[in-house]
């Protein structure tokens, strides 16, 4: 292998792609989950209990799995660009709108419209990034683009706090103050998309014809040993045995990141009462730092070794235990560290899964299976929260939701050992030569 073209092809797609990408799904997920901060006062201002809170929440899923598989076929119909671009745009406006919210049913209805509005993002991306990155490659990529979520937590979580201390400027609750302020970036980056992001390597003017023709045919090889190719359509592959079992961990798997990234300042409100809010967006924020870090390290290191089983199901299982002992312990200190290791293994399988799930697919089944498989997981964050607010009304703790949410992601694991051990099929690629990190 050409080892300098691979090298100058990679360094080209990790500088011009990654970056944009990155930041555009860290303000996807800020507006997704900064309702988080904004009901720590929110709540009160509307009357809110923890059970219409979590139906708030609930409602933008609905809409994102109704619209979520039309959204991605749609998408390999029209272009990555300008689909991508449209969701961007369309979720900016809806998420700004949030700060004229006066009732529980108007909070209902912008929720709904937010989830309708972005419905497709995120699986379009990850099929955007597996038509450009080598499978060799595809691991690290796919934990970069998480970042932009993760990052929303770190960043966002502190920031959206000390803006709700804008409380009473010009007579405006923070909480308004938080959705105005933070949608507008979303309709900014959807404008940049359309010169940004090239909907095919062919349509890259930073790739040089060497380059491109490498890259074409490194991704043409990858593709030759896929199970649900080009020649599938996109409603054969929703019936595939592979492609529900991988739906299964991905639903299992999104109890922790959807059960515990929406309820975390909360959660973190309830072991530290009597903190300000911008301490407890900090508090909040910590355990995704770790989370960073280990989604970079599993995903590199999966890929150096070119193994993706264990890589995928073991950080889940720690996950899940860790939750379960942090939901035992006595001592606070100790189970907000238990925590904050929950959510550093809950994110580290998620570039292995995406790589695993993208070295399966191809084509426009890959569309339709990656957007299936994220509608799937999408049924919790319609169940959940409201679960987990009415476990929280009646008992007046989290810890018996938190218990569900533990015995999912160990369950989760396992099967994700299983779906994606070589022995079920060619997950494990030929070893590529790949050159120094």
């Amino acid at each position: 292998m050409n080892t300098d073209l691979y090298t100058s092809t990679l360094k080209q797609l990790n500088a011009k792609i990654i970056p944009f990408i990155v930041i555009c799904y860290f303000v996807a997920n800020l507006d997704k989950t900064n309702i988080s901060i904004a009901a720590l006062q929110m709540n009160a201002d509307l009357g809110l209990s923890a059970s219409m809170y979590g139906l708030g929440v609930g409602m933008f899923y609905i809409s994102y799995i109704l619209f979520e598989i039309p959204s991605n076929v749609i998408m390999t119909k029209v272009g990555a660009r300008r689909w991508i671009a449209r969701i961007m745009i369309t979720w900016g406006i809806v998420s700004t709108g949030m700060a004229l919210v006066h009732s529980a049913n108007q909070l209902y209805v912008m929720r709904f419209l937010l989830g309708m509005c972005e419905a497709g993002f995120a699986p379009g991306i990850i099929y955007y990034i597996s038509c450009w990155f080598p499978k060799s490659n595809r691991a690290r990529a796919m934990s970069f683009f998480y970042m932009g979520s993760v990052a929303a937590s770190i960043i966002g979580l502190p920031v959206s706090g000390a803006i709700l201390n804008m409380h009473g400027i010009a007579d405006v609750a923070g909480w308004r103050w938080l959705f105005a302020l933070e949608g507008l970036p979303a309709v900014l980056l959807g404008v940049l998309v359309l010169w940004r992001l090239p909907d095919t390597p062919e349509h890259a003017p930073w790739l040089n014809p060497e380059q491109k023709s490498w890259l074409r045919q490194r991704l043409q090889q990858d593709n030759v040993g896929v199970e649900i190719g080009k020649n599938h359509s996109w409603l054969s592959a929703l019936k595939d045995k592979t492609v529900l079992l991988l739906s299964l961990v991905w639903f299992l798997q999104a109890f922790g990141s959807i059960g515990i990234t929406l309820f975390m300042p909360l959660i973190v409100k309830s072991m530290a009462a009597g903190q300000s809010n911008f301490v407890i967006g900090l508090l909040s924020a910590v355990p995704f730092v770790l989370a960073c870090l280990f989604m970079y390290l599993n995903g590199r290191h999966s890929d150096k070794t070119n193994e993706r089983s264990w890589h995928m199901g073991l950080p889940l299982i720690f996950s899940g235990l860790a939750l379960a002992m942090a939901v035992w312990s006595g001592n606070l200190l100790v189970s907000y560290l238990l925590l904050v290791l929950t959510v550093g293994f809950n994110f580290a399988l998620t570039p292995v899964f995406w790589a695993v799930t993208t070295e399966k697919l191809a084509g426009v089944a890959a569309a339709a299976s990656i957007a299936f498989i994220n509608t799937v997981a999408n049924f919790v964050g319609l169940g959940l929260p409201p679960i987990l607010g009415k476990i929280k009304d009646i008992t007046n703790s989290y810890h018996y939701g938190l218990l569900i949410v533990a015995v999912a992601l160990i369950v989760g694991g396992v099967i994700g050992i299983i779906v994606s051990h070589p022995s079920r099929g060619s997950l494990k690629s030929v070893p590529h030569h790949q050159p120094g990190k």
